[in-house]
């Protein structure tokens, strides 16, 4: 039983040096210029290895893709919001949750470069879509929620409105990413984004609130 731990142990490590070799030079280096060669030099592995663990450097990519993104739906859960506790803050939370992302997509060169720029050119539409699904989706689901239960936005349909907004903000993160000035886009975005979150606000002339 300790040998076969130690040989999971084992398998875990490689996988991780694997992942954070290659995040560290998709980063840096963008996907194209980063060779497999390079990555297991610096995660300290055979070649064999690898491709133990990833079929084809695609695969790879994914894996770190995945990484990235989960990393920061992790960090808006416990870090960026972790000040709103109360439904009186369910409107806040919505509000600074969407600003925390499109900061991330301005400032994070990790997420920018694999996620933004990189992801959608080598794995295709169709991963970015499935990161949305996995991680900002359910997250927006529950702001929408607890600000409807609050009354402090329309009670619209939940599900509709939460795949419009997140396909509202994943176009906003590309433009961010894709932008040549990151910052200038990313202010416009966000004031853009707050006004169309503002027409939401439940209010006593609005026909979905009669």
């Amino acid at each position: 039983m300790a040998v076969k731990s130690r040989r999971a142990e084992h398998v875990q490590d490689t996988l991780a040096a694997l992942v954070q070799a290659a995040r560290e030079l998709f980063a840096t280096q963008g996907y194209a210029d980063t060779g497999t060669e390079e990555i297991v030099a610096r995660a300290r592995v055979t070649r064999g290895a690898l491709y133990h663990h990833f079929r084809d450097k695609p695969d790879l990519f994914r894996a770190v893709m995945q990484a990235v993104a989960g990393e920061l739906a992790q960090r808006l859960v416990t870090q960026e919001l972790s000040h709103i506790t109360d439904d009186a803050d369910a409107w806040e939370q919505l509000r600074e949750g969407v600003q925390a992302f499109l900061d991330a997509c301005a400032g994070s060169t990790d997420f920018q470069r694999i996620v933004l720029i990189d992801g959608p050119a080598v794995l295709g539409p169709g991963a970015w879509n499935d990161l949305v699904e996995q991680h900002g989706l359910g997250l927006l689901r529950t702001w929408l929620q607890r600000a409807i239960d609050s009354h402090q936005i329309d009670p619209l349909p939940l599900e509709p409105l939460a795949r419009l907004l997140a396909a509202l903000i994943a176009e906003a993160s590309l433009y961010i990413g894709h932008s040549a000035d990151p910052a200038r886009a990313r202010s416009d975005t966000g004031d853009t984004i707050d006004r169309i979150l503002a027409g939401l606000r439940a209010g006593p002339a609005s026909p979905a609130s009669r």
